[in-house]
């Protein structure tokens, strides 16, 4: 039996179609407004002149046949593939033009869903799959594009080209018009009745599908652990159901899709079956001629298919408002840490770090540090201890500004740091995480991410001072080497010493170092040591370990448990002390 799978769906709007959602879109869709103005008009001129092929098939029949005039209609014959002609012509223009729309329109709307994404706090990311984050950058815009573009065209053109349709209907013969339009009601019936339950049906579908791609994501990321676990099986299993729940909502979906042209061909049948019935038994005393009768039902089949083709561009806009939903609220996902209306550029940092009274949590409720207060004088070292989830890597974030405080406040050379923009902040600010993360491309583009104008020369001097350079000389096209995604191809330890290489040549005024070494092994580490020390001298610093014989020689340690600081000194104060830190510090030395 296949297990379920734990994703949470996204909500089902229930909200009924929401036009303001395509108003919205338009400001895409405006900047292009020139070209799609004249693809319009291309497309208008050849589809009025395709509507002159049935008059011109109705005199044919009504005068040059029954008079044999064979250069009437030999004439007749040139204009009608003229007409043709004119038609293709147009409509090959008009695609080209709006092939280059709508891929403009994609790489705008894409552009601003990512510029965006870089701005959402951390809390975004932590709460949600990445592959529904993906599907919405990816999937999501590929499918609304041809909705905005020539989507939108189409709509206005159809339904002129309906509106010429009637006219030309009208100027051959009235009373089979009438006919005509008398099934619009019926078919107004019919697409309120079927619209609902599309797009209810293909929202369902843009959820299993946003299940089925975050857990390919997470599976695909996390491969080594499945392995390593022997949980193939299983997680084929849970993959099946994913699939199975996308293969029958698209089903369902499609169900509903496909009764559209159907149930418009239908009517469009009876119709002309109509116009005929009537045509040669009801009005053949108003002398209702055969030319009459053809051209009415051949503007009879050209006025449905306007109506077939608004009823598909219809059914896609159902099919795409949903995706267009879920991209607007990504864009509308509030930005929770950004700069200030007032904010100023930060001048250059000497390091003084200062907590003033300051009150933190996560969640409503829940409070990580609780009026918090603390000063860290320029180019001092400072280590952070304590228990797990106690607030270490808590504290340094907030330092950067990646939360906003729930009160008091941060300075920084006593400027408040919510009063500065964030790029002028973090510029200036070098974070060694537990987790180095490694981008796909060379090592050399690696180590220059956080100073792109670096030299060859600057690069390998920053990997030679933290003992990076031997390993990276050793591969084989040494910093020119290419690593893969998340750095798959080297060891933790490798990451870490590439990350201290990137985060030496940023050249930080503060320095955070989050278990910075914690995958390193002990000799490298005692080799690395000397590198710290150059990169820790003469820039105020932060660094939590558990290895605690690492940060004796810090200028500062503060011991951090119940939401605050609980110890602050040097290794020798608090070793006198025999408080928390003594025994922290002495347990870890019995293990060793």
């Amino acid at each position: 039996m296949a297990r379920r799978n734990t994703y949470k769906e996204d909500e089902v709007l229930e909200t009924p179609f929401d036009v303001h959602h395509l108003l919205r879109a338009l400001v895409y869709v405006k900047k292009y407004s020139g070209p799609m103005i004249a693809a319009f008009l291309i497309s208008a001129l050849g589809a009025i002149a395709g509507l002159f092929s049935p008059m011109i098939a109705k005199e044919a029949l009504d005068v040059a046949v029954p008079q044999g005039d064979k250069t009437m209609l030999i004439k007749l014959a040139v204009l009608l593939v003229g007409t043709f002609v004119i038609s293709i012509i147009f409509t090959t223009i008009r695609a080209r033009i709006m092939t280059r729309v709508g891929q403009n329109i994609i790489y705008d709307i894409r552009k601003d869903l990512f510029e965006h994404l870089q701005k959402l706090p951390f809390q975004y990311y932590d709460d949600r799959p990445h592959g529904k984050i993906l599907v919405r950058v990816v999937n999501y815009v590929n499918s609304v594009s041809d909705m905005l573009s020539n989507g939108l065209i189409n709509v206005v053109l159809e339904s002129l080209n309906l509106i010429f349709i009637v006219i030309f209907m009208f100027l051959v013969d009235v009373k089979l018009s009438i006919v005509v339009l008398c099934g619009v009601p019926v078919l107004a019936v019919f697409l309120l009745w079927i619209k609902a339950k599309q797009r209810v049906a293909w929202q369902q579908v843009s959820n299993k599908n946003s299940n089925l791609n975050a857990y390919l994501q997470e599976n695909i990321v996390g491969a080594k652990v499945t392995q390593i676990f022997a949980r193939e099986d299983e997680n084929a299993e849970i993959f099946d159901d994913l699939s199975l729940r996308v293969r029958d909502s698209w089903m369902r979906a499609v169900k509903y899709s496909n009764l559209v042209w159907p149930g418009i061909d239908n009517i469009s049948v009876i119709i002309r079956a109509c116009i005929f019935v009537f045509g040669l038994l009801v009005f053949s005393a108003g002398g209702t001629t055969v030319g009459t009768i053809i051209a009415i039902s051949s503007y009879a089949s050209r006025f449905w298919q306007p109506i077939m083709n608004l009823g598909n561009i219809f059914n896609n806009f159902i099919n795409n408002i949903a995706y267009l939903e879920r991209i607007f609220e990504t864009i509308d996902e509030p930005v929770a840490v950004g700069d200030s209306e007032d904010a100023v550029e930060m001048p250059e940092i000497k390091g003084e770090v200062a907590f003033e009274n300051v009150v933190f949590g996560y969640e409503e409720g829940q409070t990580v540090l609780n009026n918090v207060s603390f000063t860290v004088k320029p180019g001092e070292s400072v280590a952070l201890v304590g228990p797990t989830g106690a607030g270490k890597s808590t504290i340094v974030s907030l330092i950067s500004r990646f939360y906003n405080l729930n009160s008091g406040r941060i300075t920084i050379d006593g400027q408040d740091i919510s009063k500065v923009t964030l790029k002028s902040l973090r510029s200036q600010m070098g974070i060694m995480l537990q987790d180095s993360f490694i981008f796909s491309g060379t090592i050399a583009d690696n180590i220059r991410y956080g100073k792109l104008d670096a030299t060859r020369e600057e690069i390998v001097e920053a990997a030679k001072v933290v003992c990076a350079h031997e390993f990276i000389s050793g591969m084989k096209d040494g910093y020119d080497t290419e690593v893969k995604e998340r750095g798959s191809l080297l060891s933790q330890g490798q990451k870490q010493l590439i990350s201290f290489a990137r985060t030496l040549l940023s050249n930080p005024r503060i320095l955070v170092l989050d278990e910075a070494t914690s995958s390193i092994d002990v000799q490298t580490e005692k080799s690395l040591q000397k590198g710290l020390n150059a990169m820790l001298e003469g820039r105020t610093s932060f660094i939590i370990a558990h290895r605690l014989s690492t940060i004796v020689n810090c200028d500062k340690i503060m011991y951090i448990d119940d939401n605050n600081i609980l110890e602050c000194g040097t290794h020798d104060e608090l070793m006198a002390k025999k408080g928390h830190y003594y025994r922290l510090y002495t347990s870890q030395r019995d293990c060793l």
